[in-house]
Parts: C-alpha cells; structure tokens; sequence
C-alpha cells in the first residue's frame, strides 16, 4: 500500500480489501451488508473494473492443487463485483492454463456477465507480440456494457502490437541498468550461496544458457524435473522469461544476468514487468516484500490498451 500510494501521488485514492471477504454475496443474490459497504466506499463515475485474481492456482508451478484451488474461486468474485457495481468496461486478465480450472471459472464469468447485457470476448495472448520483453501467454476476458461499442481481444492485440516484437528483448528493457552499481537497494541482487556463485560463474566463462547436468542439484538433473529454465541464464537479444518473486533465485528460474554471476535486481525485474522507474519499490519492507509486489504485477500493456479503446 505504501509503495502504490507513495508511487500515484498523495492526491491519489488507494485503498485495501479482501474481496473475499467484502464481496461475500452469491452470484444471482442480493447483496450484502458488507457488499453494501464496500460500494459505498467507492466513487461513481466513468468505471473500469480490472481484476487480476491470484494465479498461483493455476499456475504451472504449482503441482499440489493446479486447476482446483480454492484461490481460484477469487476469479468469481470479480464478476460479483461487476454484478453490484455494473461498471462500462471489464478487464479480467490471469494465466492461460485458467482455462484448464475444474472450477470452470472462465466459462461461469462468461455466462454471467451476457446475461448482465454485457459482450464478451476472451483468448490468450502472447505478451511479447505487444511489446512486453516476456515470454509471457496471459489469459484476457473484455466485457463491454451495452451501448458501447465492443472490442475484441484480437483487435486489441492488432491495434497495440508492436512493429518488431524482436527488438523488445532483454537489452531494451534493461540495458541502460549495467552500470547502476548496487547504488540503491533496489539495484542489489540477492547474495548467492557460494555454490550457486560457482554455477552462474561456469554460465559465463563456458557462454552457456543452461547449466550442465553434473552441476545442477539431482532433483533440477534431466529427467527429474520439466521446468527447463531452472539454473539458466538469460541472454541479450531475447526476452526473458516470466517473472516471479523467484527473480532473485537461480534454482527457481532463468535469472541469471547474462554479463554478471548474479541474479536479477528489483530495479531490473520490474522493468521487465514494464513497471515505471518512478514506483517507489525502495519503500517495501525488506526483499522479499519487494519481490512479491514485482512478481505479483501483471504487465500493464493489456489493461492499458483496454481502456485506450474505451475512451476513444
């Protein structure tokens, strides 16, 4: 809360809640008390309701309750929202494996939110096409109330790609950062073990991208494990992978600086999340308070676009 605040401006309106708890009302049901309090405490006007329900559930990470988490049911109350709240515009974006939930989040959203009067239109889309320097595929779900005119997740992505998605790479976004030094503590990386200091050293001197087997822990050897980026290191003249609050670890992605034994700075994996410099990470708690705010954030460029549309 410190950081948004600080970062948009004192002038600026942020506030806290657990929906899970405010919007406690069922789909098709009257709402609540404490529905009725939450809407209360919020300004009408021209409205756009972005949701970005924890993904973690989904996520391919995630090997104990993928696809049926009880997280997954947040989806949900995002359209419990648009139901009391009608908003003009709904951008509900998540992980593209949202489409494999037992829960069947996707398809209830979309049956709910037609039979508001709302068009819908939902696909996934590859990141990088707009310009974000991520191997990154998101799930987006638009809903446009009547009387506007509706916009589809593909002539989003047409009307915001960029001209050379190559060009986006890991250079463009973070080059200028080489020569930062560790002045800040958002420019620090993580101190590694010395064991993991002598594998993102080998990476460099041998110019690989992945570590050798005979180097690796037995459980991330060939064969033990199908996430392939662990203990890799990034390269220049591609776009990284998806960032998590793992950045700062090399056993939990491929986040070693492709120049440098180390592994991603704050300042480094929130440009990748396309997160302004002027955000004031250096008032989060600690590391690991700044690592979860970076790796929590859903690259703008979507939502962004979205709203563009509507305000034509």
């Amino acid at each position: 809360m410190d950081v948004l605040s600080a970062s948009l401006g004192a002038e600026r309106s942020v506030r806290r809640r657990d929906l899970a708890v405010a919007l406690d009302g069922e789909i098709g049901e009257p709402e609540t008390e404490a529905e009725r309090l939450l809407l209360k405490d919020i300004e009408r006007g021209p409205e756009v309701c972005v949701a970005g329900p924890p993904c973690q559930g989904h996520s391919s990470l995630n090997n104990h309750t993928r696809h049926d988490d009880e997280r997954n049911d947040l989806y949900l109350r995002a359209v419990r929202f648009v139901e009391l709240r009608l908003p003009q515009l709904v951008v509900i974006e998540n992980v593209a494996s949202i489409l494999s939930d037992q829960r069947r989040s996707v398809e209830l959203a979309e049956k709910v939110l037609k039979g508001l009067g709302y068009q819908v239109d939902h696909d996934t889309v590859s990141l990088d096409k707009l310009g974000v320097p991520q191997s990154r595929r998101r799930h987006l779900l638009l809903a446009v109330a009547q009387g506007i005119s509706p916009v589809s997740v593909a002539a989003l992505v047409q009307a915001y790609r960029v001209p050379d998605p190559e060009r986006r790479n890991l250079r463009w976004a973070i080059g200028d950062l080489a020569d930062c030094g560790g002045e800040s503590e958002i420019d620090r990386p993580a101190v590694p073990s010395e064991t993991n200091k002598r594998r993102m050293q080998l990476l460099i001197d041998e110019d690989l991208e992945d570590l050798p087997d005979e180097h690796r822990p037995p459980c991330h050897q060939k064969g033990g494990h199908t996430y392939k980026s662990m203990y890799g290191r990034l390269s220049w003249d591609r776009p990284a992978q998806t960032m998590t609050s793992g950045f700062g670890s090399m056993g939990q992605g491929r986040y070693v600086h492709p120049d440098e034994p180390r592994t991603l700075t704050a300042h480094e994996a929130a440009r990748l999340q396309l997160l302004p410099d002027f955000m004031r990470l250096d008032l989060a708690t600690g590391r690991q308070q700044r690592a979860r705010i970076i790796g929590n954030v859903a690259p703008m460029k979507l939502s962004y676009g979205a709203v563009l549309e509507l305000l034509r």
